[in-house]
């Protein structure tokens, strides 16, 4: 995997990174690892961050979305911004994908954006955007080894 070639990163990563034991906590913390050694190039968008921090919310973990959110932060120093014009993509997207999460149409709408075209998460609501291609954190964590 090019090292040049930046990877979006979903909120689920450090969430399964961070969580109890599953099927993808070894794989996504070996990519947080590479990542923070420098061994994989990263970006995500500021809307992951405001994921992070609800879902944490919503299960009554407060403190340890916040921990996850500096953590990730402290890993990822590229954050794209969320701009009216990703917002406007995001509508256009969704009319041709009705199915789709509005945050994931979002996220898509900043990838496009900033020319980026992988995105790894553990979402398969990703796969049906031809604009990007999602990439499984096992497969991942196997192809940066």
């Amino acid at each position: 995997m090019a090292i040049n070639s930046p990877v979006f990163l979903d909120a689920n990563i450090p969430m399964y990174a961070a969580g109890r034991k599953n099927r993808y906590k070894a794989a996504c913390t070996h990519i947080i690892e590479r990542v923070a050694a420098g061994a994989l190039l990263a970006v995500t968008d500021a809307e992951v961050f405001q994921e992070i921090l609800y879902r944490y919310f919503y299960i009554d973990q407060s403190a340890l979305g916040h921990q996850i959110f500096r953590d990730f932060r402290m890993i990822v120093p590229d954050v794209l911004p969320v701009r009216w014009e990703d917002v406007e993509l995001a509508d256009e997207l969704l009319q041709h994908h009705a199915q789709t999460q509005p945050r994931d149409a979002l996220h898509v709408a900043v990838m496009i954006q900033h020319g980026i075209s992988r995105i790894c998460s553990v979402d398969r609501d990703f796969d049906p955007f031809t604009e990007i291609r999602r990439i499984d954190p096992l497969r991942m964590a196997i192809e940066t080894h």
